[in-house]
């Protein structure tokens, strides 16, 4: 006999329609819990914990509802003399936060509250020789640090700043025989590498270096008997690639390959219908992150209780509109 799928049973009881006011109620009182534990304890990735609440907010029409002003003073407040912004305020800079910043002043239309001359030198001159980008100054290089890159300074308009055809190539080096991608050369596929390096390549319009047909099967394959999606294989399914396998399969054209009745079923199923909001599975603790990814997913898969997102930056369409970006998708 084979070894049994990873996988997830979904009960009969569990919600199967879109909570959409208890995922707005949810989101608007976490940020009021600043003497909470979870609250405290995350401080270390808080930029980025901003932008999933804001992001999924506005996507759910309800980005009134959070302090602007307090938000916008406590991005300023985490950029560095180096132009680099931390997770927040006394923490090092770093490209994930740096771009999480510059999305939620893109939400707010409030870019020319930071030095932005200032980002780009940073971020520029985080790029390596290989065309590779480091997260920092501490040198870690992974696709994720292009992506941020890129993505960031597309939001800013200065593309130009960066060796382009360099940082297609590392992307391009980081391509296996599956035609999926890792945060490396030579590192196994994921979904979310899988995102980052197409992210990067679309909007660098260099899509078609892409085999298309040979990643949009392996993204296929990451949808379970549940419904749900997994990273890679031999793994459970998380709301989370909802958005990253989704995204990378809109990004490429193939996303009608997957089933989405039993994908909306399961990404409804992970909702708490007595606190808001979404855990990675159903039944586990819900939190701003797999909220964030649970409305993305049903936006992608056309829900239209929520406004449409943008397959590539993870934000309202209106606002990457807004931004003057067009994207050539597959």
């Amino acid at each position: 006999m084979g070894t049994p799928i990873k996988d997830v049973v979904i009960s009969d009881n569990v919600p199967k329609t879109l909570l959409l006011q208890k995922h707005i109620e949810y989101i608007a009182a976490y940020g009021n819990k600043k003497d909470e534990y979870e609250y405290c304890m995350t401080e270390y990735l808080r930029m980025s914990g901003i932008y999933w609440g804001l992001t999924v907010m506005d996507l759910m029409n309800s980005l009134d509802k959070m302090d602007k002003d307090e938000v916008i003073e406590f991005v300023k407040s985490c950029q560095h003399d180096c132009g680099g912004i931390g997770a927040s305020i006394g923490h090092d800079p770093h490209l994930l936060y740096t771009l999480s910043a510059i999305q939620i002043l893109s939400l707010y239309d409030a870019l020319d509250s930071i030095n932005q001359d200032e980002v780009v030198k940073y971020i520029s001159g985080l790029q390596q020789e290989d065309g590779s980008f480091t997260g920092d100054k501490w040198g870690e290089v992974d696709t994720r640090f292009s992506f941020c890159a890129v993505a960031s300074l597309a939001l800013l308009g200065k593309l130009s700043a960066i060796n382009v055809d360099s940082t297609v190539d590392f992307i391009l080096s980081c391509m296996n025989f599956d035609g999926g991608f890792g945060c490396r050369p030579g590192s196994e596929s994921h979904s979310g590498q899988i995102y980052c390096c197409l992210g990067t390549l679309a909007i660098l319009d260099r899509l078609h270096h892409v085999k298309a047909d040979m990643l949009g099967w392996w993204l296929c394959e990451r949808q379970l008997p549940s419904g749900g999606l997994n990273g890679r294989p031999e793994k459970l399914p998380d709301v989370c690639y909802s958005w990253w396998v989704l995204a990378s399969l809109k990004i490429i054209g193939k996303i009608h390959w997957i089933d989405k009745t039993k994908l909306i079923r399961f990404i409804l199923a992970c909702q708490d219908d007595e606190t808001g909001g979404f855990a990675d599975r159903p039944g586990d603790m819900v939190d701003p992150f797999h909220t964030l990814f649970g409305i993305t997913g049903l936006s992608l898969l056309g829900n239209n209780e929520v406004k449409p997102v943008n397959c590539v930056f993870c934000m309202p369409e209106e606002v990457i509109r807004k931004r003057g970006i067009r994207l050539n998708l597959l």
